[in-house]
């Protein structure tokens, strides 16, 4: 079980990140009272979503690789740059993008912003479990394939 921990941390980053982003916050702007309302419930949402975003980046990154060994797995090899990428892109969003939108600031040109990064992040999220699903986890060095 302990080496399916990559594609489930994976999996919960993407899906959460899914459920959050394309399920919930437009049912918000649909449901509720008035946008303002949606708007700063979709904020505490995405703040949510960023921890949740952050944990599975450092979970990802505290398994890539064997206890005592210096090769990382062939799934981490892969998935590095998208696990690092999605965490910046998940702090940035919120401590860079998300006060702008809060204080209404030029509000087209942030939200268009953080739409974009968060479809970005959801791409590494996606490219992350990708590789832990194609990747044999057991295997330390190379090759090493479970079938794509």
């Amino acid at each position: 079980m302990l080496h399916r921990l990559p594609a489930l941390v994976a999996a919960l980053w993407w899906g959460s990140l899914t459920t959050i982003g394309f399920l919930v916050v437009p049912m918000l702007f649909a449901h509720l009272p008035s946008p303002t309302v949606a708007g700063n419930m979709a904020a505490r949402l995405f703040a949510a979503q960023t921890w949740v975003a952050v944990a599975c980046c450092l979970v990802l990154l505290l398994v890539s690789r064997p206890r005592q060994a210096a090769a990382q797995y062939p799934w981490a090899q892969a998935a590095m740059v998208f696990i690092l990428g999605g965490m910046l892109l998940a702090l940035l969003t919120q401590f860079g993008v998300a006060p702008r939108i809060v204080a209404r600031q030029d509000l087209r040109v942030w939200h268009g912003v953080g739409t974009v990064m968060y479809a970005l992040q959801w791409c590494c999220a996606l490219a992350v479990l990708w590789q832990t699903l194609r990747h044999d986890p057991q295997t330390p060095t190379g090759g090493g394939s479970a079938g794509a």
